[in-house]
């Protein structure tokens, strides 16, 4: 069921968005997408923000790096990295060495993916965040309400 509306959402906003934001309530998620499973666990060695890739100071995982800076044309709405709310962009997305990087439109690091091991995204503090949802053709994030609103503040 949550495939299905993933799916259909990335398809209503496929024209216009890279890649759609979605809120997801955890407890609703399948147990394999959820922060319950060992592999998206945040207390999971690999999962840490302190871990090697993980941490905002490894380099290529800030802003001010060019790949990852708000001002980098790729990162922009029409660059084909951008993060949209139904028609509204609110971030952008990078990798660097298979960590996956969501920044809010101002550069600043919203949740990361490791690059192996999990398909659930974290903040900064190592909190779950939500999930990163394959669409066929791209990505979609479902985060939770509290991860969602760092795009806003």
């Amino acid at each position: 069921m949550i495939r299905a509306a993933v799916l259909l959402l990335a398809l209503s906003t496929a024209a216009a968005a890279d890649a759609p934001l979605f809120i997801v309530e955890p407890s609703q998620l399948p147990f394999d997408l959820g922060p319950g499973a060992p592999a998206n666990g945040p207390a999971r060695r690999s999962n840490l923000p302190t871990a090697p890739g993980n941490s905002s100071a490894a380099p290529g995982n800030g802003s001010g790096v060019h790949a990852n800076a708000p001002d980098n044309p790729a990162n922009g709405p029409d660059g084909g990295r951008a993060i949209w709310v139904g028609d509204e962009p609110v971030g952008y997305y990078t990798t660097n060495g298979g960590t996956l990087n969501l920044f809010d439109l101002n550069g600043r690091r919203v949740a990361y993916r490791p690059a192996r091991g999990t398909r659930s995204l974290f903040g900064s503090d190592g909190r779950w965040c939500g999930t990163v949802a394959d669409t066929g053709g791209g990505m979609a994030f479902g985060m939770t309400q509290a991860c969602a609103g760092r795009f806003f503040h």
